[in-house]
């Protein structure tokens, strides 16, 4: 961006309460915060205090114009946020709103803060559209996918209307019914009915979650624009397809990860956003590997007890560590390959330092991430989780990946993207160019009116 905007222009940004969502929301107000905007930042109470533990301080920013905030998420302490999504989903929607409202209104009466000019929210927090309608300032919404996976849940009317979710019955599964050709999704040719989002793998019509998923992905399209964490390059016939076809303004602004550290106030970045605390000693440990020799391996998965026989096993060949700093970790000389289960962030994450991927996905939009890193981007290996997983073939698949010939072929496609990456966040680049617009047309539409 170029000009500087003027610091009554007030955002504020607020995430779906997970870490998945806090990292790129911070991102994304940290550049607008470089760029003048007065910043609010809100996080749930739970996790304000998560970060507070995990880093032995209160989190402060430094400035007197990006602010932290908090409001209850509806749910008590003692609840398993992280294993129980659907009553942290279903609790956001009912119980934040009036939460929400007062902080509006104490930051409207609230002396030296300037009125809140937008709302930049999560796109399953769908409650801050009436919330910004009734204080008269744009809402614009911030999904946290690509935006293959978010097509691909405005595809569930239609999926449900053709027939294709609810299943039948749960040996759709195992019958070949997943391979069903979808020839009708546009922007999407030849995508396949297992590459849709996971949620539409049941056989309930009641399913929280594929209602869930339907509801707030339409709803999230009342508003001013939709951002959304990529870039134009990377996913140009789905974002051509969703510019033609969907009621609001998008941009694409991505990746927000390397955008962020290119255009972030030094200061901006010490701002702490993780929820667990991090063990660096897994760094100290990839220090010692050989270039391009260490498999990441990071799977959503509840921590198990592992044996000690096991561990004496992988001494000098392996680490375990419960919670690190995936980018950093990602960004070492030593890491050659990611095993993950494909969430949009570790993809980005993955494009951003040129690491090969092999997906196992399993969750949400996981399918179509992967689907699109192993063919559309041709970066990617998956592992089929729609049989019995034998340990042959995933050692198989990784020494490919890691030492074969396709992995060699791989790794010069994803330096390919990684170069694509590097430049849309530049000037004259796409994102760039696409954030720009996006504070000109919209952010600063309503201070401008003023």
């Amino acid at each position: 961006m170029g000009s500087q905007v003027a610091v009554k222009s007030h955002a504020l940004c607020i995430p779906f309460t997970a870490q998945g969502h806090i990292n790129p929301m911070m991102q994304l107000a940290r550049i607008l915060h470089s760029k003048g905007f007065y910043i609010t930042f809100v996080n749930s109470e739970f996790n304000q205090d998560l970060i507070t533990e995990a880093n032995g301080h209160v989190p402060a920013t430094g400035f007197d114009d990006f602010r932290l905030e908090t409001i209850p998420d509806g749910l008590p302490l003692s609840h398993g946020r992280t294993t129980n999504v659907l009553e942290l989903c279903e609790s956001t929607r009912k119980n934040m709103k009036a939460p929400f409202g007062e902080l509006m209104t104490r930051l409207k009466c609230s002396p030296g803060v300037p009125g809140v000019t937008c709302v930049i929210s999560d796109g399953v927090l769908n409650f801050t559209q009436e919330v910004a309608e009734e204080f008269g300032v744009p809402r614009v919404t911030f999904r946290t996918t690509s935006a293959c996976g978010y097509w691909g849940y405005l595809q569930i009317p239609e999926l449900i209307e053709r027939g294709y979710t609810p299943l039948k019955d749960l040996s759709c599964l195992a019958e070949g019914y997943l391979e069903t050709i979808l020839d009708w999704v546009p922007g999407m040719p030849n995508v396949y009915l297992k590459d849709m989002t996971a949620f539409t793998r049941t056989t309930d019509p009641d399913d929280f979650l594929l209602n869930y998923t339907k509801t707030e992905s339409q709803m999230a399209l009342r508003t001013s624009a939709l951002i959304l964490n990529t870039f134009d390059d990377l996913e140009k016939d789905v974002v051509e397809a969703m510019r033609s076809r969907i009621p609001c303004l998008l941009y694409t602004i991505g990746p927000l990860l390397t955008f962020s550290e290119h255009e972030s106030k030094e200061e901006d970045k010490s701002i702490p956003t993780t929820l667990l605390k991090e063990e660096t000693e897994c760094l100290t440990w990839l220090d010692k590997q050989q270039f391009k020799s260490v498999l990441y391996v990071a799977l959503w998965v509840t921590p198990a007890i592992l044996s000690q026989e096991f561990m004496d096993k992988i001494k000098g060949r392996g680490l375990i560590a419960n919670w690190c700093d995936q980018e950093h970790v990602l960004s070492h000389a030593s890491v050659g390959g990611f095993l993950t289960h494909s969430g949009w962030n570790s993809m980005l994450e993955a494009i951003c330092n040129g690491v090969l991927v092999i997906c196992w996905p399993f969750f949400a939009e996981q399918h179509t991430n992967c689907r699109y890193a192993c063919i559309e981007w041709g970066f990617g290996m998956e592992i089929d989780n729609n049989v019995n997983v034998k340990r042959d073939t995933v050692e198989a698949e990784l020494r490919e990946l890691m030492e074969g010939m396709k992995g060699t072929e791989l790794r010069a496609k994803i330096m390919k993207w990684k170069q694509v990456a590097e430049k849309a966040i530049k000037p004259r680049g796409s994102s760039y160019e696409n954030l720009d617009a996006l504070v000109k047309e919209v952010l600063l539409k309503n201070y401008e009116n003023n």
